[in-house]
């Protein structure tokens, strides 16, 4: 395909020579590699011929394979030799070798842009192809599933997906984990609630015998992620949670202080008011569970305690205990390792538009999308960097990028293939799309405003504003044109937390019009599409100004590009270029809480600590997050981990030790 994009090339003194297209001009071949691997379409395996563009698997690590850039130099029968960018070449099989049929990004936005006009009314669809190529790779960028499958049959073009609790026998959680292994192998990450399961010890009727506990069931579920490859090119992504009710919370708690337990998933305790309340009043706190002998146990019980309890039915107390303790021990293990989260699970749901409909019930991998039973998310996210000039920004421009992003996304929910009608039903009738951003860190650096300041909270509050009611306005413009989401109601609607902190304005556009998307906004983390592009991911200050990063790419040495573009001395930077290990911790969170307010679904941010922060300043942090309005929380106390993926350099070699941001994560990898 012809194609006027400026280019640079790459080359070496061995033959090796590429064209390294302008989208990739700050983030050099680490970012292009990025995206010949994740998000373009791939040849057969075998269909090679000498001089192709190829990634070549030259370390083969089970966890981080290291793939390089090559060109063919010749082809064998089961296998090619490699001219690699260090001018060695190597022969490896059909296997380990990709050959990308696009290798620019206009090859792919052409792809995306007309997949995704295709729902549009015929008589403006080619208004809508130009528009959604105006602004892709630009100023927005879709989450990574669209991008490697808009207009290709067989992978979703979701990231999220929460399925509901399993149902408490075996062949209950039998049809949960085959679900599960379905979504993961079509790219898609997965949360999951636990409190379904009996406890450990609890009997078990139908063999007279008794239960082995919601974790244990939990190790199947962490062996699958591990096992499945999504779309053919990573394993999947998982959230694993219990509530604070649940006899088995301890257990869940302290489940990966044993090395090599459940490594292949995040985990997240729910937090309810009433549990932050006890905490605060020293108070008992009763683990109870259904009594799993009620004659309607098997065909009502779903996890959902509140439900069962306001049907009239008993509940079993296990034990009882100091709220303070459970409280601690969260709070001592996320010291520890960073794990469990939190999520501040009944908070989300008074927040929540669906609250009349659809109760949560867990969040995705990454921790920013709280979903209902069978709920999913299409996400994308706005480059903030591109829209500083001069230390103004332009807000109008803004404005449009927006508006036009949450058609995008809107647009892929028509357009995506659904493996299951549970979910398509599910998603077709509250339209949720997650709206996000990325170079949170970059703008505020071009516009001179210290991250975690008070001035930069104020700017974020107003940013954020912004963002919301230009995403809400445009929601509701879509449904005076196309309709509102089938399961709207519009007084239950606008009741919701969220709904009703909105401006009048806004609240009277959604009288008038009724709204497309039940939720519109999100921040994800962005881990690869941020780096892709050379910006900061999500709304996280920059990790530092040079840094190694730990992926299944390889190892990769990173600067932060913005510096040398503003002529800004790393040696003796101004006041306003801080790091995420320069912030004290509370400023971290004071940021998230500003984001929070005008953010619909929540928020994927991590707190950073060094390694002598205390774990009575992690409980204080905790305790600040939650009176703060956040939906959650997760610290990462730096060298608390053996594997790192973010590392300062000390000296030139040494890496040192979080998986935090995990460009392995589906979520991550937008």
């Amino acid at each position: 395909m012809t194609t006027t994009q400026t280019t640079v090339i790459v080359q070496n003194d061995n033959g090796f020579e590429i064209n390294l297209p302008k989208l990739f001009f700050k983030s050099g071949l680490q970012g292009y590699k990025i995206f010949l691997d994740r998000y373009t379409l791939k040849a057969k395996k075998g269909d090679l011929n000498p001089g192709d563009l190829v990634l070549v698997i030259t370390v083969k690590d089970p966890k981080f394979p290291q793939k390089e850039i090559g060109l063919v130099q010749q082809v064998f029968e089961h296998e090619a030799s490699v001219l690699l960018q260090d001018g060695k070449v190597v022969k490896e099989s059909f296997d380990l070798i990709s050959k990308p049929l696009e290798t620019e990004p206009e090859q792919v936005k052409d792809r995306v842009a007309n997949a995704l006009a295709s729902s549009e009314n015929p008589n403006n669809r080619e208004y809508w192809v130009s528009s959604f190529k105006d602004i892709l790779f630009d100023k927005f960028i879709p989450g990574g599933r669209i991008l490697a499958g808009a207009g290709v049959s067989g992978l979703t073009l979701q990231n999220c997906f929460v399925l509901p609790c399993p149902h408490d026998s075996r062949s209950g959680i039998m049809d949960r984990l085959k679900e599960m292994a379905e979504t993961h192998s079509r790219g898609g990450g997965v949360g999951l609630n636990l409190s379904s399961l009996r406890p450990r010890y609890a009997h078990v009727i139908g063999v007279n015998g008794v239960s082995s506990g919601a974790v244990s069931w939990g190790k199947m579920f962490n062996l699958s992620t591990g096992l499945i490859e999504q779309g053919g090119s990573r394993r999947g992504a998982t959230m694993l949670m219990i509530n604070d009710w649940h006899p088995d919370v301890m257990e869940f708690i302290t489940a990966k202080h044993t090395p090599g337990e459940f490594e292949n998933t995040n985990m997240s305790v729910c937090i309810s008011d009433s549990f932050m309340e006890a905490v605060k009043a020293d108070a008992e706190w009763n683990l109870v569970f259904p009594d799993t002998k009620d004659q309607d146990y098997d065909s009502i019980w779903d996890g959902n305690l509140d439900k069962w309890i306001s049907l009239g039915k008993s509940v079993k107390v296990y034990k009882t205990v100091r709220a303070r303790e459970i409280w601690d021990e969260i709070v001592k293990s996320a010291w520890a390792s960073a794990e469990p989260g939190l999520h501040f699970l009944e908070r989300s749901n008074k927040m929540s538009n669906s609250w009349y409909f659809a109760p949560l019930v867990a969040t995705n991998p990454c921790g920013e999308q709280p979903l209902e039973a069978y709920g999913v998310c299409t996400l994308g996210a706005i480059d903030l960097s591109k829209f500083v000039d001069n230390k103004e920004v332009d807000w109008d421009d803004l404005r449009f990028t927006v508006s036009t992003a949450v058609r995008f996304l809107d647009n892929v929910i028509d357009i995506n293939e659904y493996h299951f009608e549970s979910i398509y039903k599910n998603h077709t009738g509250n339209r949720r799309i997650g709206l996000g951003v990325m170079g949170l860190a970059e703008m505020l650096v071009r516009l001179g405003i210290k991250y975690g300041s008070s001035e930069s909270v104020q700017f974020i509050d107003n940013l954020f504003e912004t963002i919301a009611t230009q995403a809400y306005l445009t929601s509701s413009f879509i449904a005076k044109e196309k309709g509102s989401f089938p399961k709207y109601e519009q007084d239950k609607y606008l009741m919701s937390g969220y709904t009703e902190a909105l401006p009048e304005y806004v609240r009277e556009e959604i009288l008038n019009n009724g709204i497309r998307n039940i939720c519109i906004l999100t921040v994800a983390p962005t881990g690869t599409t941020g780096t892709m592009v050379g910006t900061s991911t999500g709304v996280e200050p920059y990790f530092n100004w040079r840094y190694t990063r730990t992926s299944r790419l390889g190892v990769h040495t990173e600067t932060v590009p913005v510096l040398d573009e503003l002529g800004i001395d790393v040696n003796n930077l101004p006041d306003y270029c801080v790091t995420a290990m320069d912030m004290k911790p509370k400023a971290h969170v004071a940021v998230q809480a500003a984001v929070q307010r005008w953010v619909d679904s929540a928020i994927s941010k991590t707190t950073n600590c060094p390694s002598n922060y205390t774990v009575e300043q992690t409980n204080d942090l905790y305790m600040l997050a939650y009176d703060l309005g956040c939906k959650g929380i997760t610290i990462y106390r730096d060298n608390s981990r053996e594997i790192q993926v973010l590392n300062n350099i000390q000296e030139e070699d040494d890496v040192i030790a979080c998986s935090l941001d995990d460009p392995d994560c589906v979520t991550c990898a937008l």
